[in-house]
């Protein structure tokens, strides 16, 4: 019974989750985004202490369910585990407990030095997210545009046409290989990744250990057949001496539905059985680790705390080359490149809701795969909020209409050799006239003479950021005008 209650819930997640993902509308936002917002790690970067309580109360009742409903990189690799039908090809192994914590101590500091790209590399929401937005997204949208090529054939459009393209290639390799490594040792060993790299995992393996419900034996009635141990796809079940590891445990229920002789059970252990399990060897151990993954996320929270192309008949512009900013630009709400640094995970979800493709993951090493804006595809429109919407670890906080047209993210600069009123002798001023801001105006090249060609310039003071200028340029490959990234986001 436990064991089919817990199938459908994952299913449930698992599927709502992946739809989040894949969703390039915002729809299904108000609906599902709240399932981003209760995962672990995204959560304690937010300091969304009621999720994280929750989370921790949810563990401490009832074991680790959050690996094996919640977690959609947990809930894949029982999937990808349970294709692979060879019977009783699992057995108990000791934990690699030095490596759980060397990973736990690594995202420790990583969060601390606000080491972005290593903290996504680790987070397991995240890891899932990009494997969604790189592999099967193109996918997804394919299959609209294909819908939306048959609805314009019969002269509806329940549907519209999205352009698939490779937004970042180290993002796309970083995920390829995620999987491929995933994927195999799922294959291979089932919980593999879960407990012995995640540090999600080892976190909350360890606050599990205190859980009040658990898979306890009944070593009267145990015959020490090894169903269990051959069953338990997080190797945790030692058959010979009647024991389980509950920081590895994560109640499936595989084990109950294997044993024949009704000699293990999913409950609060008995006072005798919770006494010998508080002298096997292992607790000390096991209360040492939860005492330093305690320490570390407790320290983590501390310093966290302290520290589509556009419409209205405008030309398809193709073929521009991504200009070198001196500052990236972050989205508005982002506060700041520290600030998204800090608290980023990379699970590309703004990513896949950006409706004009302004956002893409970085290349940058510092921040690698996290957001960054660019405006070769489009640019960031005033009225446009999804990406703070849609955020679940406080890296793009959220903010209304009213704020994001007055939160200036960087400036737009000119570059007096690329602009094709001196290069080529034509009139143009496309920045000046989609500027929403009014931040540019177009004045004589030469300033003695007022019937030299004009050309546009910036004011500073009034300019947000929002990239129109720089879309809207015809110049080729790089733009005349460009935005250069403000270190620290500041109001108009």
């Amino acid at each position: 019974m436990l064991r089919k209650i817990r199938i459908s819930l994952a299913a449930v997640f698992f599927t709502c989750i992946t739809l989040l993902l894949l969703d390039f509308t915002g729809s299904l936002h108000c609906w599902l985004g709240w399932m981003a917002k209760i995962q672990f790690l995204p959560a304690l970067l937010a300091l969304n202490a009621v999720v994280i309580v929750s989370l921790i109360v949810l563990t401490l009742v009832f074991g680790r369910i959050y690996c094996s409903v919640i977690c959609p990189l947990g809930v894949m690799q029982d999937i990808i585990a349970h294709i692979n039908r060879k019977k009783n090809r699992f057995s108990y192994s000791p934990a690699l407990t030095w490596l759980r914590l060397t990973m736990l101590v690594i995202l420790a500091v990583a969060v601390a030095l606000g080491i972005g790209s290593l903290v996504a590399l680790l987070a397991p929401y995240s890891s899932y997210g990009r494997m969604v937005n790189n592999l099967l997204q193109p996918f997804y949208i394919w299959g609209n545009n294909a819908l939306a090529a048959i609805a314009e054939h019969y002269e509806s459009y329940a549907f519209y046409g999205k352009e698939v393209w490779l937004k970042s290639l180290p993002t796309f390799i970083i995920a390829l290989v995620t999987f491929v490594i995933i994927a195999v040792l799922a294959w291979r060993g089932g919980r593999t990744y879960c407990n012995t790299i995640c540090p999600v995992g080892t976190v909350l393996g360890y606050v599990a250990r205190f859980s009040w419900l658990k898979v306890h034996f009944d070593a009267d009635k145990c015959r020490s057949c090894s169903l269990c141990s051959k069953n338990c796809k997080a190797s945790c079940i030692d058959y010979k001496t009647h024991t389980v590891d509950y920081t590895r445990c994560v109640a499936c229920g595989n084990c109950l539905d294997k044993c024949k002789f009704d000699a293990l059970h999913y409950g609060h252990p008995k006072k005798q059985e919770a006494r010998s399990e508080k002298q096997a060897p292992v607790t000390d151990e096991a209360r040492r680790a939860f005492l330093v993954g305690g320490a570390i996320v407790a320290a983590d929270v501390a310093l966290a705390q302290a520290g589509k192309k556009v419409d209205g008949g405008l030309a398809v512009i193709e073929d521009k080359k991504q200009p070198r900013r001196t500052q990236p630009l972050t989205p508005p709400g982002s506060i700041s490149a520290s600030n998204m640094r800090r608290h980023c995970t990379a699970c590309q979800l703004c990513v896949a809701q950006c409706p004009n493709d302004v956002l893409r993951p970085s290349s940058d090493l510092k921040t690698l795969m996290q957001p960054t804006m660019s405006y070769e595809r489009g640019f960031c429109r005033p009225e446009c909020t999804r990406c703070s919407e849609v955020c679940p670890a406080g890296a793009i906080r959220p903010i209304d209409v009213a704020q994001k047209t007055s939160i200036q993210v960087g400036h737009a600069v000119w570059v007096r050799d690329n602009c094709v009123v001196l290069t080529d002798g034509v009139e143009c001023g496309n920045c000046a006239r989609h500027c929403p801001s009014e931040a540019i105006m177009m004045t004589p090249s030469d300033p003695n003479d007022d019937l030299s060609p004009m050309v546009p310039a910036v004011d500073r003071s009034r300019c947000i950021g929002c990239g129109a200028c720089e879309y809207v340029c015809p110049a080729r490959p790089f733009s005349a005008i460009y935005v250069e990234g403000n270190d620290v986001h500041s109001s108009i």
